[in-house]
């Protein structure tokens, strides 16, 4: 019996250290993690106020900063990045980078809002943090420690095998001809439509995921989500929601809609009057990722809105520009 306790001791020790201080997946994590250290990099090179979008991948996919920071006459970040790393994570690391006067837009993907602790406890985050971010996950709740411990396996030790391997040989990554790439604000840009062309079976064939209102309302997500805004109200810094990006022939119900402005309380809502709804010949992959010309549009939309907002609340961005109202503001 102590034998075998010896060896189980020895089989996890061994484990933690390879997941902690050995392997690597430095092509599929690693590309977020470098995005998200970009993205928090340019927020503290910022001297004044400056507005941040936190989402998943419709905020680099479907808003360009480069086209609202000059509407709006301050500095723009684009932090979305993939749907899987957890919010708690992405509000841990943009507290310290947020100061009175900074604006934050929200137009989170509908599924984060629902997401379980569970799963979000077992995203991508959980192994960078482990691997390169300790001081982050020791902020984390006993629970997300755990799990950020136990969050890889014999697919991610593989995997981890396989990418360093690629890395070591010189491995070209394929992606950013495929896709585009990202600019300095954290835009994603080349996704043309003409790239986006051999996806459109796929989109055609897509039905979007709404979740119920009451789905909404007790969703983990939008529980993170009050508790940020809450943060925010005490740190003089304004997040307004805002809707994600989808197809105008699959609408978000009026119920999850009223819903998911709830979350926001007094912070502010920005809801242009199509509801960032658009043909699906205007997508380039997902529900979520309008192509290259129609995000350069829908970020126009949204500038607009939000100079319209600051106007309307009283925090006029200085140097804003076009005011006219596109949107209705609560």
């Amino acid at each position: 019996m102590r034998r075998l306790a010896t060896a189980c001791c020895a089989s996890l020790l061994i484990y933690c250290v390879l997941f902690a201080c050995v392997l690597e997946r430095p092509l599929s994590l690693g590309s977020l993690r470098a995005r998200i250290e970009a993205g928090l990099a340019r927020g503290e090179a910022i001297g004044g106020p400056k507005l941040v979008i936190l989402a998943g991948s419709t905020g680099p996919y479907s808003h360009r900063c480069e086209t609202i920071e000059p509407m709006i006459g301050r500095p723009c970040v684009n932090a979305g990045i993939a749907v899987g790393i957890g919010l708690d994570y992405l509000f841990a690391r943009w507290k310290p980078v947020l100061h009175p006067g900074d604006i934050v837009y929200m137009p989170l993907e509908e599924a984060q809002y629902v997401r379980s602790r569970e799963t979000g406890a077992l995203g991508p985050d959980a192994a960078i943090m482990l691997r390169h971010d300790r001081a982050t996950l020791w902020e984390m709740p006993l629970c997300r420690q755990a799990a950020a411990l136990f969050a890889s396996g014999l697919r991610g030790g593989i995997m981890s095998l396989i990418e360093t391997a690629l890395v070591a040989e010189g491995f070209h990554d394929p992606r950013e001809a495929a896709t585009g790439s990202y600019n300095a604000r954290g835009d994603h840009v080349g996704h043309t439509s003409r790239l986006g062309s051999i996806s459109q079976p796929v989109l055609a064939a897509m039905t979007p995921f709404h979740p119920a209102a009451s789905e909404v309302r007790d969703g983990y997500g939008a529980a993170l989500v009050r508790n940020f805004v809450l943060w925010a109200d005490r740190h003089g810094v304004r997040v307004i929601g805002g809707l994600p990006t989808g197809f105008d022939d699959s609408p978000i119900g009026e119920d999850s809609v009223a819903a998911i402005r709830a979350v926001y309380r007094d912070g502010g809502f920005l809801e242009l009057p199509n509801r960032s709804r658009y043909p699906r010949s205007a997508f380039f992959d997902t529900a979520d990722h309008l192509n290259e010309e129609a995000q350069i549009r829908h970020s126009a939309a949204v500038g607009r809105a939000l100079a319209d907002m600051a106007v309307s609340r009283g925090y006029a961005y200085e140097g804003a520009g076009h005011r006219d109202s596109d949107a209705r503001t609560h």
